[in-house]
């Protein structure tokens, strides 16, 4: 029986995130249920799960089966899926790969709007955030982080599960009013970007100095930092395996 991978993107604004949940509207419950008529309705597998309104540009599902028709089987998909999800590529793939464990790096997005006034075109998928934001003091912010360090300051805490990470880049990129935040990591913790994030912009704001954000990112402790980021602003946009790099943005720095 083949493994499959399928690469998807999709819009999470209509979404209570990923994975399914009950009575709820999920990206997995909309996917599985497209491919049933497929599959049988066998199980699948994420890179990586997505908060409620959070989006992927780069998203990675397995799952094994009976053959497929992989162009058939992207047809129907799209056809049924659209216009919030796009099903952009379905391979046979090993047997041993797992769109999850077998994942060795993963990146996101997240874009501000530096304006008073929003923009009702792309409001579904950038914070705006009026007022002077110091994209400068927002880098000096986040370079501590770079490195493999506990993020227990930034993540919402899961029994069992690990806070260390090993964070490879975390930049920011002012172009006009859109502010740009990339990052790339082996894996993260739950709302840990969007942490970063509202840190991030505290300090860009001048309402927290660099300084106090270290403190608190070596405290260890969630209930000193600055809640989280709105999930809209966020995307996942790449997942990495052992036979591909992580790719990164061309304005960063591979010094990052």
């Amino acid at each position: 029986m083949p493994t499959y991978r399928l690469d998807i993107a999709y819009d999470g604004s209509e979404f209570f995130g990923y994975a399914i949940q009950p009575d709820v509207r999920t990206v997995q419950g909309e996917l599985q249920r497209a491919l049933e008529p497929h599959t049988g309705g066998v199980p699948t597998h994420v890179a990586g799960r997505t908060d409620k309104g959070v989006h992927a540009s780069d998203q990675v599902v397995s799952f094994r089966c009976e053959d497929l028709d992989t162009d058939r089987v992207l047809r129907s998909l799209n056809s049924q899926l659209r216009p919030q999800i796009a099903a952009r590529r379905l391979v046979v793939v090993d047997d041993d790969f797992h769109a999850r464990f077998s994942a060795t790096g993963r990146a996101y997005r997240y874009r501000i709007r530096n304006a008073d006034v929003h923009d009702p075109l792309a409001a579904a998928t950038v914070w705006t955030l009026p007022g002077p934001l110091d994209v400068d003091a927002m880098n000096d912010a986040v370079g501590p982080i770079v490195g493999i360090h506990d993020f227990a300051a930034y993540c919402r805490l899961h029994a069992g599960r690990s806070t260390v990470k090993d964070v490879m880049w975390a930049r920011w990129r002012r172009k006009g009013d859109l502010v740009d935040f990339s990052i790339g990591a082996d894996s993260f913790c739950h709302q840990m970007v969007r942490s970063v994030v509202a840190m991030s912009s505290e300090v860009g704001r001048g309402k927290v100095t660099v300084s106090a954000a270290l403190e608190v990112f070596r405290s260890l402790d969630r209930r000193q930092g600055w809640g989280v980021a709105p999930a809209h602003g966020l995307a996942l946009v790449a997942v990495a395996y052992s036979f591909e790099p992580l790719p990164r943005p061309n304005w960063v720095a591979t010094t990052s």
